[in-house]
């Protein structure tokens, strides 16, 4: 208040001189100096109720203290600064928790405050606008969706339905090793996995791999590359102003062209399945489904597209991930691939496969799932998300529009939670009610809250079963004649955490 009176004292006094151009401009550029004084001042008060932040560099942020494993260096940070990190990724405001007690917070007691999720430009071009379950705004069209997800696509009674596709698709895999194990050749069995869930997924969702094989194998390159997009940095995401070199880079360009596709091969299949219309509803795929939804619903027809792609995106990648890892580790720890084997091979008998009547009496496998996802969680800081309100996390101030990762990866290898937390010990699962709906903040490798993942049972079903005849039927050796022990463990992350080096194994035939 005394620096504005003693201004308009002055102007008084010196009104007769006050529109000289030079007095002028020495009024605007004091009162610009008050102004920018008082920003400052307030900027630097907000900043101090932050939560703790390593300092940054001018325009890229903190980015530079982000190794390739964004996760890896996530949990550095949270170790030296505590559990809640604030971070400016590039230009974007971004908090790290990486504490159940946290992670509660978040995913649970302010759970509304945090369903949205920030809009990616891979996001945008290839989900429609981000009109999916997996970005769209929290409100009531999301909600119209979830629930169609859940009740109609994704449920335990839908999920059993599709127990002929699984069985099918999981044949024709053990024979196509078979064949290798005759001609003693080893199998890149983090391909064949791949390409097994696409193709199991491909056939729920839409009755078909593709018109003949170079149909399927052109659908199955794009849903992957569109997969793989979705992981690839973009500038325009960290650096708003800088969403030019995304063309330069070829990357927008990139995503034109897998998304148009993309949404010719789901025009075409919508119609074919508009010409059918299956009555039965035993024999209907999800886009089936789908379509009655949005009769009922009154959805449009990129809203089914939309959805469809989330499915691919949302159920591939990560359920030949988690496949990929557990035999993985469980190659790398032969004493619990020996109880692994036993046990479905006592479970199995002499049957000539497993059947997926078999799995609910696999302890044991079931374990060895749970550890693979406490170790390699398929998304391990989850998809962030963003309050659309100012807000309050332990004491901190949290600016709207901030992104929140939650780093499970960090929290389910915590050593103060987890007994021996870097080793592989599914026996920590025996007689433990922990499951995987997301209710246990110190273990949720799919997520919690109400942006939860809606396919879990869809996906364990595909990698039980998967498993189950994978051990059953074949004893594995490593390709290079390498110790089990030293198996190469290396992270490749993407839109998922993949092994770097994909797994070459020789199959060896089991028989009694």
């Amino acid at each position: 208040m005394a620096t504005t009176q003693l201004v308009l004292q002055w102007l008084e006094l010196k009104g007769e001189i006050f529109f000289r151009p030079i007095s002028l401009a020495l009024v605007i550029f004091s009162f610009s100096l008050l102004v920018l004084r008082r920003y400052i001042s307030r900027n630097k008060a907000e900043e101090s109720k932050l939560p703790p932040s390593p300092p940054r560099l001018p325009i890229i942020g903190n980015l530079h203290q982000l190794g390739e494993l964004a996760y890896r260096s996530f949990r550095d940070l949270s170790n030296k600064y505590g559990p809640v990190v604030f971070l400016y990724l590039g230009q974007a405001p971004t908090i790290v928790i990486s504490s159940p007690e946290l992670a509660i917070e978040v995913l649970k007691t302010q759970d509304l405050q945090f369903a949205n999720r920030p809009f990616t430009t891979a996001a945008k071009a290839l989900l429609y606008g981000c009109i999916d379950v997996g970005f769209a705004p929290y409100g009531e069209y999301w909600r119209q969706i979830r629930k169609i997800c859940v009740v109609e696509l994704l449920s335990i009674k839908r999920v059993q339905s599709f127990k002929f596709v699984r069985e099918q698709e999981v044949s024709l895999m053990i024979e196509q090793i078979s064949l290798s194990c005759s001609q003693q050749t080893p199998v890149n069995l983090s391909e064949m996995i791949l390409t097994l869930s696409n193709d199991i997924l491909t056939m729920c969702a839409l009755g078909t791999k593709g018109e003949g094989e170079s149909g399927r194998a052109r659908f199955g390159e794009l849903s992957r590359e569109a997969m793989r997009l979705l992981g690839v940095f973009s500038f325009g995401d960290f650096f708003p102003y800088f969403g030019w070199i995304d063309v330069l880079t070829g990357f927008v360009g990139t995503l034109k062209k897998v998304s148009k596709e993309l949404d010719i091969f789901f025009e075409q299949v919508i119609e074919k399945h508009l010409v059918e219309k299956k009555k039965d509803d035993d024999k209907k795929d999800l886009l089936d489904l789908l379509l009655q939804a949005q009769i009922d619903n009154n959805l449009q027809r990129e809203n089914i597209k939309a959805i469809l792609m989330d499915m691919f995106v949302g159920g591939t990648d990560t359920t030949s991930t988690v496949i990929e890892w557990a035999i993985a580790e469980l190659i790398r720890n032969p004493k619990v691939m020996k109880k692994t084997q036993e046990e479905v091979r006592r479970v199995v008998g002499r049957k000539s496969k497993v059947e997926e009547e078999d799995i609910h009496q696999l302890d044991y496998l079931n374990c060895v799932i749970k550890e693979t996802l406490r170790l390699h969680a398929p998304v391990p800081t989850l998809v962030p998300r963003v309050p659309s309100e100012s807000t309050i996390i332990n004491g901190y101030h949290i600016p709207p529009g901030t992104r929140v990762f939650v780093n499970v990866w960090a929290i389910q290898r915590d050593s103060n939670i987890w007994i021996n937390a870097e080793e592989f010990i599914p026996e920590r699962f025996s007689n433990n009610p922990i499951d995987h709906k997301g209710q246990c903040y110190e273990y949720m490798p799919f997520g919690s809250g109400r942006r939860g993942c809606p396919g879990i049972s869809f996906g364990l079903a595909v990698v039980e079963f998967v498993l189950a005849n994978l051990l059953y039927s074949f004893d594995w050796e490593l390709a290079d004649g390498g110790k089990m022990e030293e198996l190469d463990m290396s992270e490749a992350f993407g839109l998922t955490v993949n092994k770097k080096v994909p797994l070459q194994l020789i199959p060896k035939l089991y028989s009694f």
